[in-house]
C-alpha cells in the first residue's frame, strides 16, 4: 500500500506527537496494570475483565501505530512558504455564499487536522479541494450532499 503525504500545521503535528507520547507512557501503563489485576482473578476463560483489558491494549497499540504512520508521512506546512495570493493548505479563506450572501471562514488543513466544528476543513474535502489554488474574487461551484453551492473568495490570509 502506498502511503500518501499528510499535511500538518506545526501545531497539529505537535498535538499528534503529544498524543503518541501520552499513549506510550500513560495509557500503556494503565492498561498493563488492568491486565495484571485481571490476571489475579484466576481462570482466564471466564475473565471478562481480562478480555476487556486485552481489547483495550489492542486499541491503544493500534492507535499508536496509526499515529506513528501519520508522523512518518507528515509534511509540515511552513507559513513562510505560503502567500496570500492563492489558497493553500494552511490558508484562512473567507468566502461569500453567492446565493445567500452569507460570509464563512475556513482554515484549510490536512485531513488529520480537519475539524468542521472549528471551521478547519480538509484539503481533501469537496469544499477544501475546490478552493485550493484559487485567488481572491474567483468563484467556485462545489457539489455537496445537499446539491450545489457557489462561493466567491473574499479574502485569503495566514
Amino acid at each position: 500500500m502506498v502511503e500518501k503525504d499528510i499535511f500538518f500545521t506545526p501545531e497539529g503535528l505537535e498535538k499528534i506527537e503529544a498524543e503518541i507520547e501520552h499513549l506510550r507512557t500513560v495509557r500503556r501503563k494503565e492498561v498493563a496494570d488492568r491486565i495484571k489485576v485481571a490476571l489475579g482473578y484466576g481462570d482466564l476463560s471466564e475473565n471478562s475483565e481480562y478480555d476487556e483489558a486485552k481489547n483495550e491494549q489492542a486499541q491503544v497499540e493500534e492507535r499508536i501505530a496509526k499515529l506513528e504512520g501519520m508522523v512518518r508521512n507528515a509534511v509540515v506546512i511552513d507559513e513562510d512558504d505560503l502567500n496570500t495570493e492563492v489558497v493553500n493548505v494552511g490558508s484562512i479563506v473567507k468566502v461569500k455564499d453567492c446565493l445567500t450572501g452569507d460570509i464563512e471562514e475556513f482554515t484549510i488543513v490536512g485531513s488529520a487536522e480537519a475539524d468542521p466544528l472549528e471551521d478547519k476543513i480538509s484539503n481533501e474535502s469537496p469544499v477544501g479541494g475546490k478552493l485550493l489554488g484559487k485567488k481572491v474574487s474567483e468563484t467556485v461551484e462545489i457539489e455537496i450532499p445537499d446539491g450545489m453551492i457557489k462561493y466567491e473568495i473574499v479574502s485569503i490570509s495566514l
